[in-house]
Parts: C-alpha cells; structure tokens; sequence
C-alpha cells in the first residue's frame, strides 16, 4: 500500500468517526473510522521510513578547475582525456 493508500484510509476513517450519525445494530462506526485512522497513520509513519532509507546520496562530483595546464607527450598527443 503506497502514501495514497494510506491517506485515503486516514480520510474514511475520519469521515467515519467524525462526519456520520448511522447506527447500525452490532458495528461501532466510530471505532471502526478509529481504527482505519490507526492503520492509515501506521502506513505512513511506515512508507516515510522506508523511503528514508531508499534515499540514494550521490557523491558531489570533481569541479572543473580552468586554466590548469593541459600535459602534452613529445611526440605531439594528448595526456588520454581528449584535450
């Protein structure tokens, strides 16, 4: 289940427990919307996790530094870096 999901739960279980007056004989709708409002927070708290660790760092990379002298051998080619 993705962040969407999780949301989508949170949102049912919100207007389940706080936005309706049915009464049906053997369900508590207030604490069914609590408990979906649980899983859907559980799921997120979850899915930020993990998507904590997933991140990928990627190592700055080596600047450019002009003006340096470019090493040519004697015999008239480059140093192998195409310059």
């Amino acid at each position: 289940m993705g962040l969407g999901g999780c949301i989508i739960l949170i949102a049912i279980g919100a207007i389940l427990t706080f936005a309706t007056d049915w009464h049906m004989q053997g369900v508590n709708l207030t604490v069914v919307g609590l408990i979906l409002m649980a899983v859907g927070l559980i799921g997120v708290a979850t899915f930020s996790g993990i998507a904590r660790r997933r991140r990928v760092v990627v190592p700055p990379t080596t600047p450019v530094v002009e003006g340096e002298p470019h090493h040519h051998r004697a015999d008239g080619y480059s140093d192998g870096y195409g310059v």
